[in-house]
């Protein structure tokens, strides 16, 4: 099993190479550059410099979001594209569970991904590693960081926290939760291709034609655009 996985999602941009449980390849990068430029040139260097071609491909996972309505969307779109020629099966994996999966497996506690969504708020989940393997705790979802933290301090246990934009919240997550909070080194941040892949690679295919990002929360623009919509329907 040869598995490719790409990850846009946010501005880090990962691609990594697994093969037979082996991480052949990874890079990553964490620039504000556009990804739809960089991408397939990232994916074409990764797979030269293993000495792989796309006919060795038996599987594509990538992150599906949340994060950058761009990002993803650029990111899902080349793993289907390439599900597709190839005809190999594609996954999806959360953006936030690549984050916990990288950092929670040797804490004894919840793990809190974060991803800045401005005005306060944040795209996050929680998550715990349960005889090895990395559970949902509570959903993905979008929320205010003050009531996010408000509802970790009645959790009662350890919170580890980690993403590029902890320190946009990591004040107010220090105000509510104090010692309750624990905050993961700075290069644990960027989330990592190889877990991704492995998170992906004994999960089955799932249907190439209807696979959508996850978003969470609509486009603003198309938020407003279907809220304009709306209005004229209704007079």
């Amino acid at each position: 099993m040869t598995l490719l996985a790409i990850d846009t999602s946010n501005y880090a941009l990962g691609v990594a190479l697994l093969e037979d449980n082996q991480v052949l390849g990874e890079y990553i990068t964490n620039l504000k550059k556009n990804h739809s430029v960089r991408i397939m040139p990232a994916i074409q260097t990764l797979m030269k410099d293993c000495g792989r071609v796309p006919a060795d491909l038996t599987k594509i996972v990538v992150a599906r979001g949340p994060g950058s309505y761009t990002g993803v969307r650029i990111g899902v779109t080349i793993a289907k594209t390439l599900a597709w020629t190839l005809n190999i099966p594609l996954v999806g994996i959360s953006s936030l569970e690549i984050l916990a999966s990288g950092v929670g497996r040797y804490f004894d506690g919840f793990v809190s991904p974060i991803f800045d969504a401005r005005r306060g708020q944040v795209y996050t989940g929680l998550y715990q590693y349960q005889n090895g393997e990395l559970k949902p705790v509570k959903e993905d979802s979008l929320v205010m960081l003050t009531d996010w933290a408000t509802f970790l301090k009645e959790a009662g246990k350890s919170i580890l926290f980690v993403g590029n934009d902890l320190p946009l919240h990591q004040a107010a997550i220090e105000t509510t939760l104090g010692s309750q909070a624990v905050f993961a080194a700075s290069t644990e941040h960027n989330p990592r291709p190889s877990e991704l892949a492995f998170l992906g690679k004994d999960k089955p295919g799932e249907d190439i034609h209807s696979f959508v990002p996850n978003y969470i929360r609509l486009a603003e623009a198309e938020a407003k655009w279907l809220e304009a919509k709306g209005k004229i329907l209704n007079g």
